[in-house]
Formats: structure tokens, C-alpha cells, sequence
């Protein structure tokens, strides 16, 4: 089972419990039940007792085996470059550290890291850090301040949300830096595709959910590709789909390249 196929299976959980009528799963393959548990959704999908002897038995380590998807995923020399490229960051980013913690103070009230829900590979849920660059209540006032963008993403060129050392922070991508630390763990990726809110994912068609067959990533072909003037949900799909039918070692490093000439470009940043 694909990302695609998770995401029909999301659709039909949620027509099920809208129109109240019980669900459940049965004789299910073990290595569907772990990408149900990296999902979450063995929560709320019933597995009925006693239907795992209508399966084959497999050896120790096929039981063990994550779902497969796309071979960016299981690309040693990817994961290496991963782990290289996210040391290398994380030395920067605590070069960095004290004086952009002390930026952040001076300006607003708060935590100097934010953290929020992302969904990664296959749809899992992880914790995404980033130098705080909004207010602390953004959250909540997220409701007051309008959405630019079209589709299942959130927009605005000018955030009363951000603060003015955050607009400097997106502005040359220094938010991003804590992100390392994701990358280093596997959450992420140096190159991969968008990392999307839960609060976007529920408004997925089935076709969206392919996005997830790679794992995010810290830069991409939406960030080399304009992401500030990226207003239509369907062009970041468009994007991410072209990264993974393009996908080869050398085409991460050509998007890294991409990312330092977009970053030391005038135009560089998130809106």
C-alpha cells in the first residue's frame, strides 16, 4: 500500500464516521498494520481479532520491513548525504544561535523555537523546529488574517502575525535552520517535498496524498521554484510530483545548488 492508497483509506474513515456507519479492518498484512501504526490510523480503524491467520506467515525481517514507496527512500548515499549535510548545518546553526535567541527576545515575548505537527513519509506526524518568526499567539489568530493562497495551503504576503525580526529571519531562510535537526533524525530530508500541516492534509483528494511517498524536505522544487509567489495549492502538488518522477542523486544535487543561488539571490525568503 502506497501514500495513495492511505489516502483512500483517510476518505473512506471519514465518510464512514459522517454518515455513522462501522468500520473495520480484518486479515491484515503485517507490514500494512506498521504503516497503520506510523500513520496513526490503527487508532481509529477497528482491526478485527483473530483475522491475522488468513495470512501468510513471513520470515522475522519481512515482518519487520517498512512499506515501499519511492527509491529516494531507500537510497543509502541519499540518507548519507542527509546525515553529512545536516552536521554541517547544525555547526552553523550553533555559530548562529546566541545572536538570532537574543534577536528573537529583544523583540517579542517568547520562546526562541517553534514547534508544530508536520506530516512526513507516507503521512506520519513529527515535531518541525524553526526560530520562532510570529508572535506567540499566532495560532489563534491565524482565523483573523486572510488567506492569499488557493487550496489546502495558508498565505499572506503581509502577516501582521510576523514580527520584524522574523520577517528578517524568513526573509533569508534563518527560521529554517533548526530544521537540521529534523534531517538528522529522518524526519526530513535535504531535498524532498513540502512538509504539510494535518490541518492541510484533511482537505486532500487522494490524488494529493502521493506527495507523501518522499520524505519533506528542507528545500525543494517549490522552494527553488518561486514558493513566495506560489499561491495555488495544485501548483506546490504539480511541484512535488515533478521532484519525485525526476528523482536521482544528481537531481537533489543540482536543488541543492539551486537553494544557495535562490538564498543569496535579493528575492530570497518566504513572504
Amino acid at each position: 500500500m502506497d501514500s495513495s492508497g492511505f489516502g483512500a483509506l483517510v476518505g473512506a474513515i471519514k465518510a464512514a464516521q459522517e454518515r455513522a456507519v462501522p468500520l473495520a479492518a480484518w486479515s491484515l498484512h503485517r507490514r500494512v498494520f506498521l504503516a497503520l501504526q506510523m500513520t496513526g490510523l490503527e487508532t481509529v480503524l477497528p482491526i478485527t481479532a483473530h483475522s491475522e491467520g488468513l495470512l501468510p506467515q513471513l520470515s522475522h525481517t519481512e515482518d519487520q520491513r517498512p512499506p515501499l514507496t519511492h527509491p529516494s527512500v531507500r537510497s543509502a548515499v541519499k540518507r548519507s548525504l542527509d546525515v553529512g549535510g545536516a552536521l554541517v548545518g547544525l555547526g552553523v546553526t550553533a555559530l548562529l544561535f546566541l545572536p538570532i535567541a537574543l534577536a528573537i527576545r529583544l523583540d517579542s515575548p517568547g520562546p526562541i523555537l517553534f514547534s508544530q505537527v508536520r506530516c512526513g513519509w507516507m503521512g506520519r506526524h513529527f515535531r518541525i523546529w524553526k526560530f520562532r518568526s510570529m508572535v506567540t499567539d499566532a495560532e489563534r489568530l491565524k482565523d483573523r488574517v486572510v488567506n492569499q493562497a488557493q487550496g489546502a495551503f495558508f498565505k499572506n504576503d503581509n502577516d501582521p502575525r510576523i514580527t520584524r525580526v522574523g520577517r528578517i529571519l524568513r526573509k533569508t531562510s534563518l527560521d529554517e535552520l533548526p530544521q537540521f535537526w529534523n534531517v538528522l533524525i529522518g524526519d526530513m530530508s535535504l531535498i524532498g517535498t513540502r512538509p504539510a500541516t494535518p490541518d492541510e492534509v484533511r482537505r486532500y483528494a487522494i490524488p494529493s496524498w502521493q506527495r507523501f511517498d518522499v520524505r519533506p524536505g528542507l528545500s525543494g522544487e517549490w522552494q527553488v521554484s518561486g514558493r513566495s509567489s506560489i499561491r495555488d495549492f495544485e501548483d506546490v502538488i504539480r511541484l512535488d510530483l515533478r521532484y519525485q518522477q525526476n528523482w536521482s542523486l544528481g537531481y537533489d544535487l543540482k536543488l541543492i545548488v539551486r537553494t544557495f543561488l535562490v538564498l543569496f539571490s535579493r528575492n530570497s525568503g518566504a513572504a
